[in-house]
């Protein structure tokens, strides 16, 4: 009997660690299919991906290019928990200059709440985690305390480490390479079953190729 999986994407986590690569198209990934690549398709299939993120309602730009991969993900059947950003002052410790920042908020709740929820509903067997946030470790602790049977593997993004936390609360662990990212991109339009246009690639994620 196979193992039902279910993906939990850290949205926020993913992007910094491919905004590292310098390689703005790899931002346009399909997270159906990377998720994909860490099944072993004799004992497991996937049942779903959860996609964990926030809009930057402050940064037009950035906020139109989010809205297109959204859709894009939507299209690919990624289910989506959206959080917030907060407004926050900050300052410097050198200067004393302040300036309004924003903060995350939401995201690591979320996912845990999802792997907790998604736990007590018997909806999973084996959890995949692309994160390298310690701040998850104590859910999946929680998960494993009263559901010894079910699995965690951690998928650490790209140019990041994996978290000690994370590899101690999980049975496996797992690493995300450049050529994954580049086997799953979304194509430069993404139709609807009929033929129109639901999504397009931002031209700042254009692959060198399309």
């Amino acid at each position: 009997m196979q193992q039902r999986v279910i993906c939990f994407v850290d949205g926020f986590n993913l992007y910094h660690a491919i905004d590292k690569l310098n390689e703005p198209y790899l931002k346009w990934v399909n997270l159906k299919c990377l998720a994909s690549v860490f099944i072993r398709p004799k004992s497991q299939r996937l049942i779903d991906v959860y996609y964990f993120s926030a809009y930057a309602n402050w940064l037009p730009e950035s906020k139109k290019r989010h809205l297109q991969y959204v859709k894009a993900l939507t299209s690919a059947g990624v289910k989506l928990v959206m959080g917030r950003f907060k407004s926050k002052n900050k300052k410097c410790p050198k200067c004393k200059t302040t300036w309004n920042g924003h903060e995350e908020k939401e995201t690591d709740v979320n996912i845990a709440l999802a792997l907790l929820n998604l736990a007590y509903k018997n909806e999973y067997d084996h959890a995949c985690l692309i994160s390298n946030d310690s701040d998850l470790a104590p859910a999946i602790h929680m998960v494993r305390e009263n559901f010894p049977n079910k699995e965690f593997t951690t998928i650490v993004p790209p140019h990041y480490f994996h978290s000690n936390e994370l590899i101690k609360a999980s049975t496996g662990k797992a690493k995300i390479k450049i050529y994954h990212l580049k086997e799953c991109l979304f194509s430069k339009n993404i139709v609807d079953v009929g033929g129109n246009i639901v999504a397009t690639c931002p031209k700042e994620y254009i692959p060198p190729k399309i």
